[in-house]
C-alpha cells in the first residue's frame, strides 16, 4: 500500500494533538505509580483506591454520552478548547485535594472533562486524515502515552517524593495551560463536518448513532480492549512495590526506560498499520501480550534488570494492539456521526475501565499497607481471557472496513 505524505499542516496538527494528548494521558496515568503512595499517605485500601481511579472513568464515560448528540454540532475546534479547559481546573483541584473524599471529587470533575477530550481528538484526526495517513498519525497522537513514562511519570513521581502526591498534579496544569494558548491561537477551525446536511436533533442524532449495527460492533470490541488494560494497570506500581520488591527510587526508572522504548515502538507499529495488514499486527501484539501478561503477573520479587525488559516486553504487545484497532474503528462512522461515534466510543472505554478497575480493586486482596497484593496473578488470567474474546470482535470489525472499502 502506498503511503501518502502529511503536509506541514497536518504534522503541525499531529504534534498538537500529541501534547496536549500528553497532559491528559498524564493526568490519568500518574494515578497508578501514585498509587502505593496514595494508599499509605490517605490510609486506603484497594477497593477505595480502585473507586478513586474509576470514579475519573465513570464521569468521563457519562460526560461522553451526554456529549455525544453534541459532538457533530459544533466546530471541534471550539469543543476541544471548552473541554480542555475544564479539565485544567478539574486537575488544579486534584493538586489541592487534602482527603479521600475531596479527591474522589476533584477526580470526578476532571473526569466530566478530560475523558471527552480523546474522542474529540480523534474525531478531528479521522476528519483532517485520510485511512492510509492514520496509522502514523494515531501512532505519534498515542505518544503522549509514551512520553508520560518518559518525562511526566518519572518527574512526577520525584516531584511527589519531594513535595508530597499533590505535585504532580499542579505540573501538569502549569504545562497545560500553555498548551492552551497555543489551541486557541495557532490551531485552525475543524468545521467540514458542519457543511453536511444534518437535521437530526440532538436526541435523535444520539439514537442514530447508537443503533447501526457497525457502529455496535465497534463499540463493543472499543469496550473489550479497554477492561483488558484496565484490570492490571492501575495497580501496577503497587505490585510492584509490594510484590517484586521495588523500592519508590525505582519506580520513575521502570517507567522511564519503558517509556523511552514506547517512542520507538511507537511510530513503528504507526507506520506497519498504514502499511500491512492492520487486523494481522492487531493478532500478533494481541498473543504477544497474552504471553507477557501470564509471566508478568505471576513473579514474586525479581531483580530490576529483570522487571524493566519485562514491562518493555509488555508495553509494547499492548501498543501493537491499540493502534492497528483504534484506526480500523476510526474507519466505521460516516463523516456527519463521526463526533458521536468517537464520544460514545470512548464513554464505553472508559466506564468499561472504570468497571475493571472496580472489579479489579474487589479482587486485590492487601493484609496491610505493607504486605503484597493477592489475587494478582487471577487479574492476568481475566484478562487474557478477554483479549481473546476482543480478537473476535476487531476481526469483525476489520471485515466491516474491508466491505467499505
Amino acid at each position: 500500500m502506498e503511503i501518502k505524505p502529511l503536509s506541514s499542516y497536518q504534522k503541525f496538527v499531529m504534534f498538537l494533538l500529541a501534547v496536549t494528548q500528553f497532559t491528559v494521558v498524564l493526568d490519568f496515568m500518574v494515578m497508578s505509580p501514585l498509587g502505593d503512595i496514595l494508599m499509605k499517605s490517605l490510609e486506603i485500601n484497594p477497593t477505595k483506591f480502585g473507586i478513586t481511579v474509576s470514579s475519573y472513568a465513570f464521569s468521563a464515560g457519562f460526560s461522553g454520552l451526554l456529549a455525544a448528540g453534541f459532538a457533530d454540532k459544533f466546530d471541534r475546534k471550539k469543543i476541544l478548547i471548552f473541554f480542555y479547559s475544564g479539565f485544567i481546573i478539574g486537575t488544579f483541584l486534584c493538586g489541592l485535594a487534602e482527603t479521600y473524599v475531596t479527591l474522589v471529587a476533584a477526580r470526578i470533575f476532571t473526569g466530566i472533562f478530560g475523558g471527552v477530550m480523546g474522542s474529540v481528538s480523534l474525531a478531528i484526526v479521522t476528519d483532517l486524515f485520510e485511512l492510509n495517513q492514520r496509522g502514523r498519525v494515531m501512532g505519534i497522537v498515542q505518544m503522549g502515552f509514551a512520553a508520560s513514562q518518559v518525562l511526566g511519570i518519572p518527574v512526577g513521581l520525584y516531584l511527589a517524593n519531594l513535595w508530597g502526591w499533590h505535585a504532580p498534579f499542579l505540573m501538569i496544569v502549569i504545562l497545560a495551560i500553555g498548551i492552551l494558548i497555543t489551541l486557541i491561537i495557532k490551531l485552525k477551525p475543524v468545521d467540514e463536518h458542519l457543511k453536511l446536511k444534518n437535521e437530526k436533533n440532538v436526541f435523535a442524532h444520539f439514537k442514530h448513532v447508537v443503533f447501526l449495527k457497525n457502529y455496535r460492533i465497534a463499540f463493543l470490541s472499543t469496550a473489550l480492549l479497554s477492561i483488558s488494560g484496565y484490570l492490571m494497570m492501575p495497580f501496577g506500581s503497587a505490585f510492584a512495590v509490594n510484590n517484586l520488591g521495588v523500592s519508590q527510587e525505582q519506580l520513575p526508572l521502570i517507567f522511564m526506560f519503558t517509556g523511552v522504548s514506547s517512542l520507538v515502538v511507537m511510530p513503528l507499529v504507526g507506520r506497519l498499520s498504514d502499511t500491512y495488514n492492520k487486523f494481522k499486527i492487531f493478532v500478533i501484539g494481541s498473543v504477544w501480550a497474552m504471553i507477557v501478561i501470564l509471566i508478568y503477573t505471576n513473579l514474586g520479587p525479581t531483580p530490576l534488570y529483570l522487571i524493566i525488559p519485562l514491562n518493555i516486553l509488555l508495553f509494547m504487545g499492548i501498543m501493537s494492539r491499540m493502534i492497528p484497532a483504534t484506526t480500523l474503528t476510526s474507519a466505521i462512522p460516516n463523516m456527519q456521526d463521526r463526533g458521536a461515534f468517537m464520544s460514545i466510543n470512548s464513554s464505553l472505554q472508559q466506564i468499561a475501565g472504570g468497571l475493571a478497575t472496580l472489579m479489579a480493586g474487589l479482587i486485590i486482596v492487601q493484609k496491610d499497607k505493607h504486605s503484597p497484593l493477592e489475587n494478582y496473578p487471577l487479574l492476568g488470567i481475566i484478562g487474557v481471557i478477554v483479549m481473546g474474546i476482543a480478537v473476535w470482535f476487531i476481526y469483525r470489525v476489520f471485515r466491516i472496513v474491508k466491505a467499505n472499502a
